[in-house]
């Protein structure tokens, strides 16, 4: 086992998700602001410690996703964040994309940048302290999207950012993200996540990507937001599964779901009835919002109430530890809230 896949296998170890808190600055300080906490540089880095300090964290999580701001501050006790991490038994890992821009003058789908000087970013990273890094292509399903042109296009970028990471020690986290956003139906979900899939695979085969040292991180299949349509967990499961069994290769080291914007309740027990079925790879999370959000609302930006805002995440982390651990119910939700 080389230390790439060893890694990779140590971020979707049993029982064990990622944590997503590498909102760009814009995007955290607007929901600062929407919580009424003051969109400061010194409450962002707040905001981040109280996640990642945590008591029992590493216990329900491997890995935590930083942005660069973050990345390169300090927690209150003085150390850098990479390093207060790994003494926490904390995977540190960066998002490296720089955003998305229009494929093309006019055109609502895009390709994500950040290829430009990544190499020399990728290097420094792995220098501080960083395990692993992230990059995330966005797919709409739309009249006549997406086209073959943007797949090709993200499918690439995804490629040669995980070749460059694997050129640097880091492990990819390949983020592929198809958007509930639509009136979509859970049908027309799976064949557009089918075919991102298809594309990023045959992309990352082509670059020598070596497989079982990446995670990949898709979407859930699922109806769109407002196509008025539900799908109860095990079919959201039955056609996730059927998907990925259809276009990953066994070697890849594990998937890890993003959130998405669905609920946090829901995501997990989506989560959960995946965890009935057979596959060649561990199915984990990466979430986000279905994390954090309660955390963020809890503490309120209040350092009185940073305990609680820790009771918070702690919460959803062990729902969903229970959920890879199979023994998720609803009335657990309400049992651990308790």
């Amino acid at each position: 086992m080389t230390q790439l896949s060893a890694t990779a296998a140590a971020m979707v170890a049993p029982g064990k998700g990622i944590l997503a808190a590498d909102e760009s600055i814009s995007t955290m300080s607007a929901r600062l602001e929407a919580a009424g906490v003051a969109a400061s540089e010194e409450n962002r880095r707040a905001y981040r410690e109280l996640l990642v300090s945590t008591p029992g964290l590493a216990e329900g999580i491997s890995g935590v996703i930083l942005c660069d701001e973050t990345f390169h501050q300090r927690v209150s006790a003085g150390a850098p964040f990479p390093q207060a991490m790994r003494e926490l038994g904390l995977l540190p890992g960066i998002k490296v994309d720089t955003g998305t821009a229009p494929l093309r003058r006019g055109s609502t789908e895009t390709v994500t940048e950040g290829l430009d000087g990544l190499r020399a970013r990728l290097a420094h990273y792995a220098d501080a302290g960083a395990a692993f890094a992230k990059w995330r292509a966005v797919i709409r399903i739309g009249p006549g999207t997406p086209s073959t042109a943007a797949l090709r296009a993200n499918g690439h970028a995804l490629a040669r950012y995980a070749r460059l990471c694997q050129d640097e020690g880091l492990v990819p986290i390949v983020e592929p993200e198809v958007l509930m956003t639509g009136t979509h139906s859970i049908s027309r979900c799976a064949w557009v996540s089918s075919a991102a899939l298809l594309q990023v695979v045959s992309d990352l085969v082509d670059l020598d990507v070596d497989l079982d040292g990446v995670v990949l991180k898709p979407n859930m299949v699922v109806p769109g937001i407002d196509s008025g349509q539900y799908a109860d967990p095990e079919q959201v499961a039955r056609e996730t599964v059927d998907v990925l069994t259809a276009t990953v290769p066994a070697e890849v080291a594990g998937i890890a779901f993003l959130s998405g914007g669905q609920p946090a309740a829901q995501a997990t027990a989506n989560l959960a009835a995946m965890q009935e079925l057979s596959t060649p790879w561990p199915l984990t999370f990466s979430f986000g919002r279905a994390l954090v959000d309660a955390a963020l609302a809890a503490w309120a930006g209040q350092p009185a109430l940073v305990a609680q805002g820790q009771r918070a995440l702690a919460h959803r982390v062990s729902c969903n530890t229970a959920a890879l651990q199979r023994r998720y119910t609803p009335e657990l939700e309400r049992e651990d809230a308790a």
